[in-house]
């Protein structure tokens, strides 16, 4: 990657294009691209074609071999996960199940990787728990959740037409973006 700018994938989403999440996510990817990243989106409609993961299946599913690749490829990642019931929702740790695949590359799974993270939730004790569970599964993954991990409350209305209106919540996300970039650079990409 080196001399490249940074390429940030983001995974995540719900079935809905227009939840909160996935304006999230996207308000994410568009504030490193403001920071002259490269990035990629696996909303929920790329997620919901995912099927359930299974070593054997994913070799034959083109959506499951482009995630994978596209990870691989990565100089940082941002997840965004709702909070159902007080977790990651099903969709996106499905998703987060193909990094397995990842386990014996040379780089497994997000080893050295900067990882944002945002949870969004109605309310503020699923969207925290649901934070601590993304930051959890980011070690586990052998990747560093970036210092600022983005709980977002949803009873009241963040975003509108994948605009952050929120003015606290935009400086978080400009903050955990600023990260994430700022570590892909530190891998060895450049941002011009």
């Amino acid at each position: 990657m080196a001399g490249s700018k940074p390429y940030i994938v983001g995974v995540g989403g719900t079935a809905s294009p227009t939840s909160s999440t996935e304006q999230a996510l996207r308000f994410a990817l568009g504030q490193a691209e403001k920071l002259g990243a490269r990035t990629r989106l696996f909303g929920g409609g790329e997620l919901m074609d995912l099927p359930h993961y299974l070593h054997s299946d994913c070799r034959d599913h083109a959506g499951a071999l482009e995630l994978v690749q596209e990870l691989r490829a990565a100089d940082g990642v941002i997840i965004a996960s709702p909070g159902y019931h007080g977790n990651i929702s099903g969709l996106v740790k499905n998703a987060l199940d193909y990094t397995e695949e990842m386990a014996r590359d040379e780089r497994p799974y997000f080893d050295g990787l900067a990882v944002g993270i945002i949870a969004t939730a109605y309310g503020w004790q699923a969207a925290c728990n649901t934070l601590s569970a993304l930051r959890s599964i980011t070690h586990a993954l052998r990747g560093w959740p970036t210092p600022l991990g983005v709980a977002i409350n949803t009873a009241t209305p963040v975003f509108r037409d994948d605009d952050c209106i929120d003015a606290d919540i935009q400086k978080q996300m400009q903050v955990m973006v600023d990260q994430v970039v700022r570590f892909g650079v530190g891998r060895g990409a450049v941002v011009t």
